[in-house]
Parts: C-alpha cells; structure tokens; sequence
C-alpha cells in the first residue's frame, strides 16, 4: 500500500505519526528507503523554503536584468570599425535621394531624378577609380514582363518599362562569377522612403566606392542594382533576374531592405540551402545580427510582407543573404520616414556589415563552385551581437538527439528507482505535466477574455503608444492566473507534501515539455529546434551540478541564485526574441487591416511569453513558503490598468515628433462608372472614399470629422468586381470597413483611355477578347467571370489565369516614363448557363493618380486639413471603370 507522503493529493486531516513519518524520510520519493538511507549514510534534507519577497526579488530583478542587457545590445549599434567604409558620405547621399520627396514608379522624382543623380554618383566613382584595377560598366535597363505571386493571396502583375540600374564591378582581367547586391530606390506614394530603401541604396553607392578603390583586385564580380519597382510588389528584380544577360552570371545575391526605420540590420532570410553564404556572414561580419528563426517565422507568411530575395530565388533560382532594419516600424511607409530618423551609426554597421561581406564573398573559393556547396542548411544565431553561433543542421539535428537522450536518461533513472513502484513517478509526473497544461489553456483563455471586453469597450489598442500597459495588463493577468492555478494545485491536490520534492517534479515537467518541443521541432526539420535545445541543455546542466547543494540543504537563497545563474544564457536568447517578436508585430497590428482583433493577437502574444519564461519559473513558485502577497500584488496591477484602460486614458496613436504612432489611412478621390452589356453608362457615382487600416476604423476620426461617421459606412457589393471600388491592392478581406463621403467628379489631365479592341470567337468554342488600355502609371484589373463562364486563358504570365480569389482575378499593372498603350487580352469559356441579359464576364479597371498634379483635388485638400495631426492618411486620385461582355 501507497504511504500517504507519496505525491498525491493528501486529505488534511492526517494523525500525528503519519505526519512524523514524512517529515522524517525526505529521501522516499527519491526511491531510498531505511535500509538505503542506512547503507548510503545520505544526510536529511532539510526542508528550507524560499521567502515570498525573496522569490518576488529573484524573478523580478532576474528577467528585468536580462531585458537591461538585451536593451542595451540593441543600442549598442557600432562596437568597432574597420574605417573602410564612410556613413558621412552614405548619408548625403541618402539625403539627396529623399530630398526629391516620394518616389513612385513612373514619377518624375524615381524615373529621372533619383537615376539621373544616381548615375552621376556612379560615372564620379569610376572617373576617380580609372587607374585602379578595378573596372566599372553601368546599363541602365528598362524591362517588360508579367508574373504571377502568391501574396496577398495571389495576384498577377504587370510592368512596362520600369527602371533598374545595374553596375557591374570586375577585376580589368574580367570575372565569370559575380555577387549581386540589390536595394531599391522607388519608394511608396507619400512617404520619402528614408529606410525604405533609399538608405540602403546609399550605403551601396559607398560599399561600391570602397571596393573599386582597393589596390587588390577582387577575384570575383560584383554586380550592383539599384532596382526603381520594387514597391509596385517586386517587379524590377523580376525584370533583371529574367531578362538581363548579366543575371546568367549571378552565383548569389545580398538584398538589402527594411520593416522598420533604423536601428540595426538583421538577417532574416538565408538559402535555400547554400550554408556557404551563412558560415561567410558569420566570418565576415563585423557587427553580426542574425536569427535562423526569424527567417522561419518569415518563410512561414505570419508575417504579411515579402522581398526581393523571393524574386532571385523562385524566378531566378539563386541562393542569397536577406538583410533588414526592423526597428520602429511604427513610421515604415508614412511621411515620418526621414533621414533625421535614421542614425548615422545604423549606416555605419550596415555598411561595415555589407562591405566585409561582400569582400570575403568575392575573394571566396565557394562563389565560383557554389554548386559544390550546395546542399545543406545551418542553424544561425548570434549571442546579443556580439557574436554569432552557426553550424550545419545535421550537426544540430545530432546535437538535439543528444539532448533529448540525455532528457530522457535524467527521466529515466528517476523512473527505475524502488520508489516508483507501480510507476508512481511516471504517474505523478504525467499528473503533473496536465497541471502544467492546464494552467497554460486556462490562462490563455483568461487572458483572451479581457481582450475580448477590452475590445467590445471600445478601447481596443490602447497599447500602440504605451507598450508597457500592455505588459501590466495582459502580462500580470497571464502571470497572475498561472501562479494562481499552481498554487490551488500545491494547496489543494497535492496538500501536505514537502514543497521540495514538488519544486523537483515540477523541474522535471519543465524539461519535459521542452524535450517535446525539441522533438517536434526536430522531427520536422525546423533549424529553430536550438532554441528548445538551449532550453534543455542548460537547465539540466546547472540542475545536475547543484543537485549535491539542493540535497544538502534545499531551497537556500544561494542555490536559487545559482540556478538562475545556469538558466541566464538561454533566456537572455530567449527574451532578445521574444523583443523581436514584439517589436515586428506591434507595429504590424497598426496595418493589419479592419478584421483581425488586434489585441487579441497582442493578447496571445503576451500569454506565450509568459509561458515560455515560466516554465523553469515554476520551480521556484513551488519552493516559495507562500504567494499570497505575489497574487495579490499582480491583482491590483491588472484591476488598477484595467480601469485606466476603460476609463480611455491610453489613446492608441500619437503625434510626438520623437517617437509618433500615427494611424494609417487610405482616401482616394474617385469617381465610379458602371456600364451596361451594351456599353452604356448605366449609372456613376463621385467620393471620397476611406479605408482605415487598423481595428479602430474611423472611431477616433470622427470626432474631429463628424461627416465621417457609419452613415456613410460601404458595404461590399458582390456582384460587381472586388465590390465595385478602385482597390490598390487584393486586400478587400483584410479592410471591410470602408466609408464613402459624397464629392464632385474628378476630373485627371491625363483621363484613362480604354477600349475593347476586338471580340472572336475561337475555333475550341472560347471568346477572346483583346483590348487597349492607356492612363497613368498604376492601373489594377479586376475579373468576375459570371455563373457558367471561366477564364481559359490571358496574356499575363505564363498564359494560365491563376489565384482565383472567390472567383475574382486581380492584375496589378504599373509602368515607367514613356510606356506605350497597355494591350491585352484573355480568352473565356461559356456555357449554356451564361445569362444573355448578364452577360459572361464582368470587367473592371481602375486608374490610380500617385503623382503630378493629377494625385490632388480640392475636396481631398479639403478634408486632408481636418484631420488631426495623429493621423496620416496616404491619399489619391483613382477612377473606377465596369463593363459586362
């Protein structure tokens, strides 16, 4: 029979033997019995237990200490120079670049302006070089093409005559290997586009500078290409990667981008495969920052973005390095985007990083025989950028393995000791793991309910502009409920049993479920298993080296700080990604459309950190005399931000020139045609029409503008091509929530000229038609083929009409100066279902007016002056064109 010290839950009313007898043999449930006990003369356990403030202290001062040292690091922007590289001239260059204003595809400030002076810093550098060994060649390049992309749930797009400028810098003696380095210089509608991507162009201007200047010469090639469509969804790099005869010479690629403004540049993106290209980061970089998760949660579209590197690596099927600032993005694509925001620090690393990279590329063995290195990933992560760790995953996958059998040997012998007879310590563990379990669900469901209530109140991201009540509520919700669940567990369930040997099961259960996910990880071949693997090793290790000072004495203040000394490795990694995390997807939840419950997302966010840093916590917790002073302390915390937050004291966005917070906008000044089968006009319609961006939707605009309200609010319109309005982009189910304030008619200088040019019917029973299009540099066609009609065939991509989205097609077109009338055609099937009075096809085609003269007009100005100064909304003028066939 069971003795009743065993680990189960213990009725509180026991006799006073009992109680003698389990306060007398502590090492039991370690499986030694008297005669044990005897033969091994271990001494008694004495059952010393950690003071409630003492814990508090510990926990608090240890997590709030790795947080200073990861601040700290990031702050930390250039620890040593090599001197080569100049950020002073990089940043008159940057700020000649921005000083021309937004730079859209097909303005004169992108096509002429910033290549003119690009192509002038170019010519300068190779007049001063002409003695070096170095040559340079420059080919201004002006393609047209069309390809189909799975973003944004898939699109096809369409470009004419963008602008890319591409400059080939070889050895006299000529290269047949080259480098590609990649930065864009085009910049969305509204925005200067100082980090986005003007900065990185002007660090490739010095980098070019610096390597045409050395007395070596390279034994590779470089070619530079500073790509002008990169904002119209990644177009010019296609344009270069197949159609360009340099491209056939590209053996790897840098790219250079930003999510952010500022700070430091991180590798997100490596490969495929290819871990030649991560072991020469790591050995050239001089200020390394780099994470193989961030490429894995990047790679996996959690993330709503995408870069150029995806272009050269499905289209031009070449591996490469993907660089990106990723600091504040709060300001990314809006009017704050300024070079006064980025330091000259931020330019210095960045180009340090990328001018020592590409020399150790360009003199390697491995870029002339990449093929010979191909194969193969690494694990990739550096230790607060100060260096980075990097190996090839199968040495990692062997790594892993070890660590999970050594989890499992530590288990194992706790498993065959003569306490766990009948598996008591198999069973007690698993009761254990669901107590665990079920203080992660149930704190996550507590935590998603006060997001739910703060969201129906009305206050939904009062956290945009103050982060850290964020942290207090959610954070002390999340924390409160879990030790909270522990402590009835510790109380209620297991009642009388010594608070050590429960601090040791509950050891046992965090290194347990991170085995788990160290398997998981592992199994699935994700490089991000190291993270669960430091999690493992380094816990066990220091468990297992104090395992004599726990024995001999328990629960001391000594023993806790030595065990949280074992744990500071892993979980300053751990909260450096935790800051990653957070500092990519806050902004994010600023953009991330009308449907999506932002504080929901943040809210889960802030529940998982709290489960991954407790978990070794937990130990802790159970060796703690009580928590009553702890739970009621995190309880006035969250009642206390509970009712400052819905009393509205935290205004999400904010105007504060040093660090704003703006809400983002879109107000396009339209005018809407809808035609009948015949070609008539059927009906129009003019407005001011507005999408909000984040959750809020218009309920702090309207204040400031009464006419803007949900009287005006839009529904979408199914039956007519993405709800009958002029989008941008194919993102009408992110932003549902629109609103339509009646306006005068526009009228552009340069009006869209549209006309069908011929309709046939095909020898295999289709109809074709071709027609002509000719208007400004942004153009979107949306498709609606009708019940018993389908698209068979287009000429876009590769021919075959792809990313039905709900039966509506979307091509994105967009073209540089002097393009010729846009033609094209499609070929539909029709069946004996297709209604003569609907017609087969309905057909819409928008104009989008980004610059000149034509992007303004009075009602915009108008209403433009009325919003408040928290506020950017991006605006322009569109047109809206719907014909049926």
């Amino acid at each position: 029979m069971e003795r009743d010290c065993t680990m189960r839950r213990i009725k509180p009313v026991q006799n006073k033997q009992n109680q003698r007898d389990c306060a007398g043999e502590p090492a039991r449930l370690n499986g030694l019995g008297p005669g044990a006990r005897r033969r091994k003369q271990k001494p008694e356990v004495s059952a010393q237990l950690l003071g409630e403030s003492s814990v508090l202290l510990l926990l608090f001062g240890f997590v709030c200490l790795l947080w200073v040292l990861v601040l700290i690091s990031l702050q930390m922007l250039v620890i040593r120079s090599s001197g080569e590289f100049n950020a002073i001239r990089a940043r008159k260059h940057l700020e000649q670049i921005t000083s021309v204003g937004p730079r859209t595809v097909g303005s004169p400030e992108n096509e002429l302006a910033t290549v003119n002076y690009i192509l002038e810093q170019i010519e300068q550098i190779r007049l001063e070089s002409a003695n070096g060994p170095h040559a340079i060649t420059v080919d201004v390049q002006r393609p047209t093409g069309s390809f189909s992309i799975d973003f944004l749930g898939g699109f096809t797009s369409y470009y004419d005559r963008v602008t890319n400028i591409a400059v080939k810098l070889e050895p006299k003696t000529t290269a047949q290997h080259f480098m590609l380095a990649n930065c864009h210089f085009d910049s969305v509608a509204n925005s200067p586009g100082a980090s986005d991507d003007a900065v990185s162009c002007s660090v490739m201007l010095e980098v070019l500078h610096s390597l045409v200047n050395l007395t070596t010469p390279l034994k590779h090639g470089v070619i530079f290409l500073f790509n002008g469509a990169e904002e119209n969804i990644l177009q010019a790099s296609h344009g270069f990667i197949t159609q360009h005869p340099w491209a056939q010479q590209v053996r790897a690629f840098v790219n250079l981008e930003a999510a952010g403004v500022g700070g430091k540049e991180v590798v997100f993106q490596t490969g495929p495969e290819n871990p030649w290209l991560v072991q020469a980061y790591v050995r050239a970089a001089v200020h390394p920052f780099a994470s193989v998760v961030g490429q894995e949660v990047f790679q996996s579209g959690v993330i709503p973005s995408d870069t150029d590197f995806r272009i050269y690596r499905d289209f031009g099927n070449i591996p490469g390095i993907d660089l990106a600032f990723i600091e504040n993005g709060f300001i990314y694509h809006t009017k704050y985007d300024t070079p006064d925001r980025i330091h000259t620090d931020s330019i210095q690393r960045a180009g340090d990083n990328i001018l020592s990279v590409l020399k150790h590329l360009v003199m390697s063995e491995e870029l002339g025989n990449s093929s010979e290195y191909r194969h193969g990933n690494m694990v990739f992560f550096d230790l607060l950028g100060i260096t980075v760790v990097a190996y090839p995953a199968r040495v990692g996958t062997i790594i892993n393995c070890m660590a999970a059998v050594a989890t499992l040997i530590y288990l194992g012998r706790k498993c065959v000791l003569p306490s766990n007879v009948g598996g008591r310590y198999v069973r007690e563990l698993l009761y254990a793991t669901c107590v665990a379990v079920l203080s992660w669900f149930v704190t996550l469901l507590t935590v998603l309910i006060v997001s739910l209530l703060v969201t129906l109140m009305g206050r939904s991201m009062f956290w945009y502009s103050h982060f850290y009540a964020s942290v207090c509520l959610y954070g002390s919700a999340a924390v409160g409920k879990m030790i909270l669940i522990h402590t009835l567990a510790k109380n209620l369930y297991y009642g009388n049993v010594r608070r050590v040997e429960l601090g040791e099961l509950f050891f046992d259960v965090s290194l347990l479920m991170w085995c788990f996910a160290l398997f998981f990880l592992t199994h699935r071949g994700l490089c991000s298993a190291y993270v669960p693997m430091m999690m493992v090793v380094f816990p066990l290790s220091s468990k297992l080296l104090l395992k004599k000072h726990f024995t001999q004495r328990g629960a001391s203040l000594q023993y806790s700080v030595l065990y949280l000394t074992g744990l500071a490795l892993p979980y300053v990694h751990i909260i450096f990604l935790i800051w990653i995390v957070f500092e990519i997807f806050t902004p994010i939840l600023g953009r991330s459309g009308t449907e999506i419950p932002p504080d929901v997302v943040l809210a889960s966010l802030v529940t998982l950190a709290t489960v991954i840093l407790s978990s070794y916590f937990m130990h802790l917790i159970y060796l703690a005399r009580s928590t009553k002073r702890i739970l009621v302390g995190l309880g006035s915390v969250f009642v206390l931000m509970f009712m400052l937050v819905s009393c509205g004291l935290f205004f999400p966005y904010s105007a504060d020139s040093s660090s704003p917070r703006p809400k983002r906008i879109f107000m396009q000044h339209i005018t809407r045609t809808f035609h009948a089968l015949d070609g008539s006009v059927e009906r129009s319609d003019s407005g001011l029409w507005i999408n909000s961006l984040d959750y809020t939707g218009m309920q702090y605009i309207t204040p400031h503008i009464p006419d803007i309200n949900d009287s005006i609010r839009m529904r979408c319109q199914e039956n007519m091509p993405f709800c009958g309005f002029p989008w941008f982009l194919p993102v009408k189910l992110l932003v549902k929530k629109n609103w339509y304030l009646p306006a005068p008619e526009v009228s552009p200088r340069s009006p869209l000229e549209f006309r069908l040019i011929s309709r046939q019917e095909t020898e295999w029973g289709t109809v074709k038609m071709t027609f002509e299009a000719k208007g400004p540099s942004h153009m979107s066609l949306y498709l609606l083929p009708h019940a018993g009609a389908s698209l068979t065939s287009w000429s876009f991509g590769d021919g075959t009409p792809q990313f039905d989205l709900s039966g509506e097609y979307f091509i994105f077109y967009s073209h540089g100066l002097d393009a010729p009338a846009w033609n094209f055609w499609f070929e539909i099937q029709k069946s004996s279902d297709v209604s003569t009075d609907e017609g087969m096809i309905s057909f819409a085609i928008s104009a989008h007016y980004f610059s000149g003269l034509d992007r303004h007009s009075e009602p915009l100005k108008s209403l433009l002056q009325r919003f408040p100064d928290w506020a950017f909304p991006s605006s322009w003028v569109s047109t809206y064109h719907m014909y049926r066939y």
